[in-house]
C-alpha cells in the first residue's frame, strides 16, 4: 500500500489564513478531493496551523513537526481527527519541515538526513515511537524526501532525487535492489522549497478513480 494519509478515516485539509497562497492551494486540493468522493475534515481554528511537509505517516503512526508553518493546535486537531494511531510531534530546527530531512523509503523504512538537526529529529521519533523503523541515511537531507508507494504489477516504486542533484545520495538508494526506482529532478522546484513529497498526495483508493 501507498504510504498517503488513511482517508478510510477522514482527510484533514492544510488551512494557514496567514499565506495567501497556501489559502488558494487548500481549497483547489479540497475541490479535488471532493470530486473523488473523500471524507474533509476542515480545520476552524484559526490559531491552528498544519502543513502537509510536517506531516510523516508512517503506515503505523503519525509524526508531526512543529515549525514555522506547524504548530501544537494543528497537531492536536491531526490526532483529534486520526484517533486510531498515535501521534507525535517532532521539533524542527534549522529546516523548512519536517519532511525536509526525512520520509519513508518502504513500510518500516525511514530515508534521513546525516546533518546534525537530521540525526536529532531520528533521535526524537525513535524516543517517541513504539514501533522500531529501520533507517536509510543520505548524505544530503533534502535527498531524504522521497516519495514510496507500493503499486500493483510494479511492486515497491521510490522516486527518489537524481544523480545530477545529488550524487552521493543517489548512491544509497541504488542499495535498494528490491525496489523500482524512478529518479525525479526536483531542481527546479527546490529553488521555492518544493520538495517531491510538496508535490503529490498518495490516496489509498481503488484503480476506478
Amino acid at each position: 500500500m501507498e504510504l498517503g494519509l488513511p482517508v478510510k478515516l477522514g482527510l484533514l485539509m492544510e488551512l494557514d489564513l496567514t499565506e495567501q497562497g497556501l489559502l488558494a492551494e487548500t481549497e483547489a486540493m479540497k475541490t479535488a478531493l471532493t470530486e473523488l468522493g473523500l471524507n474533509i475534515v476542515e480545520m476552524t481554528d484559526e490559531s491552528a496551523t498544519l502543513d502537509g511537509g510536517d506531516v510523516l505517516f508512517t503506515g503505523r503512526e503519525f509524526f508531526v513537526g512543529l515549525s514555522k508553518r506547524t504548530n501544537q493546535r494543528g497537531a492536536e486537531i491531526l490526532a483529534d481527527v486520526f484517533k486510531d494511531y498515535a501521534v507525535s510531534t517532532v521539533p524542527v530546527q534549522d529546516r523548512l519541515h519536517l519532511k525536509t530531512v526525512c520520509s519513508m523509503a518502504a513500510p518500516g523504512l525511514i530515508a534521513i538526513g546525516s546533518s546534525e538537526p537530521a540525526q536529532k529529529v531520528l533521535k526524537i521519533m525513535q524516543q517517541m515511537s513504539d514501533h522500531k523503523y529501520d533507517k536509510l541515511t543520505v548524505p544530503d537531507d533534502y535527498a531524504a524526501n522521497c516519495i514510496y508507494m507500493n503499486l500493483p504489477g510494479k511492486g515497491d516504486v521510490l522516486l527518489h532525487c537524481t544523480p545530477e542533484e545529488f550524487p552521493e545520495s543517489a548512491k544509497v538508494f541504488e542499495k535498494l535492489k528490491d525496489h523500482m526506482l524512478i529518479p525525479v529532478n526536483n531542481q527546479e522546484k527546490a529553488k521555492v522549497d518544493g520538495g517531491l513529497t510538496c508535490l503529490s498526495v498518495l490516496i489509498n483508493k481503488k484503480n476506478n478513480i
